[in-house]
């Protein structure tokens, strides 16, 4: 159902909103501690080894012990309130807009909605088009689960407050440039390699075992996230560099801060300081947290579409008795 398809039952773009917003908003509770654990890793500039001197996290379970440890359990939702927002609006703007452009495709165009170039294209445009709209909400969420104790932010209302006032409104949407630059190759892979791998599945699966369409869903979209996010990790690195900034006090507690001058400006600092691997902090949480989110997105997505597809079926004889 992920897209415009002329011979099927598709939803509309208010029923896709709906579908992207509470599936948005379940994957998110799962997902929550490896986010916290990916940026952590992220914003450290010492290296993550236990050899390195003055780095605080070294890998997945120490980080874990150490976080529980020093903040307690909670810490692993920091900043879970923006992240939802970010989700659940997110995921409302981003299917309303693939759906939408996929059938614009269908019906302006010579192109069949269903080809995996048409998908890569309109899910990146329609990403481009949720970033956008929820970039102040991401800056908010990351500097909640950056920030050690004690809290710089109090609440949400307290940080959007004190950004406004002491770094401008241009605060909340710092690493925009990158994230839109990230943004558009990662969703058109997420999007294509889902098609492709469903495409596949359908193929290669017996008609006998194609009643676990769930679970296909759930492996097909856990498999087009790693793939994505692989490909396009260290611009999701960069982005979240730059959404500190100026924030340096809060990050005193994890070690080293630095100050980033712009996008180039970030790129040439970790290269020259943290060498190649430095755009890779971080990779293995985010890859295990892509494989989670991307395949419940896509597994929630599609069970809340055929809900919804459901009950409008079972509405209708309604209507019509009526």
């Amino acid at each position: 159902m992920v897209g415009y398809d002329p011979d099927a039952n598709c939803v509309s773009s208010s029923e896709a909103a709906v579908a992207g917003s509470a599936s948005g908003l379940v994957t998110r509770v799962f997902i929550s501690p490896l986010d916290v654990i990916k940026i952590r890793f992220q914003l450290q500039i010492e290296q993550l080894s236990s050899r390195s001197p003055g780095a605080k996290y070294h890998g997945i379970l120490q980080a874990v012990q150490r976080i529980f440890q020093e903040e307690g359990l909670s810490a692993f939702w920091k900043g879970h309130v923006p992240a939802q927002f970010l989700s659940i609006g997110y995921g409302a703007v981003q299917f309303m807009a693939f759906e939408s452009l996929t059938k614009l495709v269908h019906n302006v165009t010579s192109y069949d909605a269903r080809d995996p170039s048409v998908h890569f294209i309109c899910g990146g445009l329609a990403a481009c088009t949720a970033t956008a709209a929820v970039q102040p909400v991401d800056t908010l969420r990351t500097r909640f689960a950056a920030q050690g104790e004690p809290k710089v932010y109090r609440n949400l209302r307290h940080a959007v407050v004190t950004m406004y006032k002491t770094e401008g409104p241009r605060t909340f949407y710092r690493g925009l440039t990158p994230t839109l630059i990230a943004v558009f190759p990662y969703a058109g892979l997420q999007f294509s390699f889902y098609n492709i791998l469903q495409q596949f599945a359908e193929w290669a699966i017996p008609t006998e075992g194609k009643k676990g369409g769930n679970v296909k869903n759930l492996v097909c979209g856990s498999c087009a996230g790693i793939i994505s996010k692989t490909l396009t990790y260290p611009f999701d690195l960069f982005k979240k560099r730059l959404q500190v900034g100026g924030f340096e006090q809060a990050r005193a507690a994890f070690g080293q801060v630095r100050t980033y001058g712009g996008l180039l400006d970030c790129i040439r600092q970790i290269i020259r300081e943290e060498g190649p691997s430095g755009y890779f902090k971080g990779l293995s949480p985010s890859l295990l947290k892509a494989a989670v989110s991307t395949g419940l997105i896509f597994f929630w997505y599609e069970l809340f579409c055929s809900l919804l597809c459901a009950l409008r079926t079972t509405n209708s004889p309604a209507r019509k008795e009526g």
